[in-house]
């Protein structure tokens, strides 16, 4: 438990972080955070899962619906192409030979609109996440492992998934500060709660 009783994001039972605006109040409100910071998709020495596996284009394979993914930018990918009703593109990007190249199809999805993709991309984010790490043990127990810990990705140049700084940018150590939104942050905190009530249900 947290301050007076509230649950920390990692908590069973409790409600992940889902914005800057709350990491702030609860700075100013004296709770004492805790940051893991990650970018890039590199294994950890040794070859198995480190802060890497948080990435999107960390390669791993996992179904939602029946439906195979090769990582969770894959996932994202062709459910922004449904979510516009691009069949097309959402096949194209299932068999993307890697991250980078769904990502590319994403950015040609017909018929986008900003608003609506807003509106619904971090829920996405959610899903395949949970299905990811749901889905692996170790990733699942990287995951849970970070306990409390606020995940940050420390993306220099996305200020929408990511904070908009590098971790060893001053900066980084401070949500006010922050150029991004962490919204990739946020999804992972989300479904590690998710999947830390579904062990403590267990």
């Amino acid at each position: 438990m947290g301050p007076m009783g509230t649950r920390e994001p990692g908590e069973p039972g409790g409600r992940a972080v889902r914005s800057v605006a709350e990491l702030c109040e609860r700075e100013r409100a004296g709770e004492r955070l805790r940051y893991l910071y990650f970018w890039g998709h590199r294994p950890a020495r040794g070859g198995g899962p480190g802060a890497g596996c948080l990435s999107q284009w960390w390669p791993a394979r996992f179904e939602v619906d029946g439906v195979g993914y090769a990582s969770a930018e894959h996932f994202m990918m062709a459910e922004k192409a449904r979510l516009f009703g691009d069949r097309e593109t959402a096949e194209a990007v299932l068999a993307a030979p890697h991250p980078g190249a769904a990502k590319n199809l994403g950015r040609r999805v017909a018929g986008f609109d900003e608003e609506v993709w807003a509106a619904h991309r971090f829920g996405i984010v959610v899903r395949g996440s949970t299905a990811k790490f749901g889905q692996d043990a170790e990733l699942r127990a990287y995951l849970l492992g970070t306990r409390d810990r606020v995940l940050v990705e420390a993306s220099p140049v996305d200020r929408v998934w990511g904070i908009g700084l590098a971790a060893d940018d001053e900066r980084a150590a401070s949500p006010a500060r922050w150029r991004g939104l962490n919204l990739l942050g946020f999804a992972l905190m989300e479904a590690r709660a998710a999947l830390a009530d579904g062990a403590s249900e267990g």
